[in-house]
């Protein structure tokens, strides 16, 4: 097949998606298809403005200058080219190759239900309404489509105006490089890349600024934590640089000098962080598969989430779960202190039952093979190019 992957553009610094769209294009060029990539390049972006003009020079760049270049470049492609769309909030782009063989892989729909307001947490205003409704106009052009969990499948059912040709369930595959490794190399190896004591172990968060990875959250646990326990254990935070209301609540922890961000490691250290974690915190309130959690527990990480539907029918029964974490001031301090109950006592494990939990974790990682789920998505690719050629 002749495949081009729509990504992302790498300017507004999505640290997934990127990696999901090398996943898909690399597994696919290893079994022998012809892969190119399109995305729209930095031309008004990088002109000089503070961040806020910068988000709607992006916009020209993605939804003015690009679209006139995929007409162009897609005239001289083959009529059976496969148009690939990584992530269905590239939705605007659709409509551009939708007569041709096509197909859009959906994540989770929880801006869509952000811009309805059924998400407290997440209020959307009248600008991100409106974006949210040009993505939602564009995804509902496809005809194809390959979601990462059943929730996600049934919540796109939800958004599209007729029944799709084409609407499968795929999970993630799981990156080759987290495996099993010595906990004790993990910490020396990322002792060495950051300069920080964690010899002893350390808690361990990944994940994003978004408002469901519960950032906050994982720092209002540790404070809870830390306050019951006169042991320490340092908090790592890998992943996307702090934002402003995350660098707030980290000043205002009174064990902030004890909490470490770390953004740009490879995944290769954050493979070491996985393995040499004392426990692995994910409180998100939501996700559309959460990849984390597989990859700390194929690294050997004990793993502490929410009952989350998508995060149970994930972790299963290799996990432990405490609920998300309630609104209202009064009810998140007392969440907390229940999390930070649950992180004593899992800390507290005798080495029997730590190993008992890794096994778990190991033998349901095994159920996110990558090469299984590529040899599942090029399947689907392949069914889509036949039957738009009949």
């Amino acid at each position: 097949m002749n495949i081009v992957v729509f990504t992302h553009p790498p300017f507004i610094k999505h640290e997934s998606m990127p990696r999901y769209a090398r996943m898909l294009g690399e597994g696919m060029e290893k079994r022998g298809h012809q892969v190119a990539y399109w995305t729209p390049q930095p031309i008004f972006f990088r002109l000089p403005g503070p961040e806020k003009l910068k988000k709607w020079l992006s916009y020209v760049d993605q939804y003015v200058l690009f679209p006139m270049l995929v007409k162009l470049k897609a005239r001289k492609k083959k009529q059976d080219t496969l148009y690939v769309f990584t992530d269905h909030a590239l939705g605007p782009w659709v409509p551009l190759v939708a007569e041709h063989p096509h197909v859009i892989h959906c994540h989770d729909f929880l801006a869509q239900f952000s811009a309805e307001d059924k998400i407290m947490e997440n209020p959307v205003g009248w600008s991100g309404k409106k974006y949210q409704s040009m993505i939602r106009k564009g995804f509902d052009k496809g005809q194809h489509f390959i979601s990462v969990s059943e929730k996600t499948r049934t919540d796109l059912h939800q958004f599209l105006t007729s029944v799709p040709v084409t609407s499968k369930m795929v999970h993630n595959g799981l990156n080759p490089i987290f495996k099993p490794y010595d906990a004790l190399s993990g910490r020396i190896q990322l002792m060495q890349e950051t300069g920080l004591d964690i010899l002893d172990g350390y808690l361990l968060h990944v994940g994003g600024n978004q408002w469901y990875k519960n950032r906050i959250g994982v720092i209002d646990i540790y404070d809870s934590w830390r306050a019951s326990v006169t042991h320490s254990l340092p908090l790592l935070m890998i992943g996307t640089k702090p934002d402003e209301a995350l660098i707030l609540r980290l000043e205002k922890s009174p064990y902030r000098h004890e909490i470490h961000c770390i953004s740009g490691l490879s995944d290769k250290f954050v493979h070491f962080a996985y393995a040499g974690a004392s426990l692995f915190l994910f409180p998100s309130y939501a996700e559309g598969f959460g990849w984390p959690v597989i990859e700390a527990m194929a690294s050997g990480a004990i793993v502490l989430t929410t009952n989350d539907q998508v995060l149970r029918t994930v972790a299963a029964d290799a996990a432990f779960y405490i609920p998300p974490k309630p609104s209202g001031q009064e009810a998140a301090t007392a969440w907390a202190q229940k999390a930070a109950a649950r992180v004593n006592a899992i800390l507290s494990f005798p080495e029997s039952v730590r190993m008992l939990a890794q096994e778990r974790g190991f033998s349901n990682a095994k159920r996110f093979n990558a090469e299984n789920k590529l040899n599942e998505i090029e399947e689907i690719y392949q069914h889509i190019v036949a039957n738009h050629r009949s």
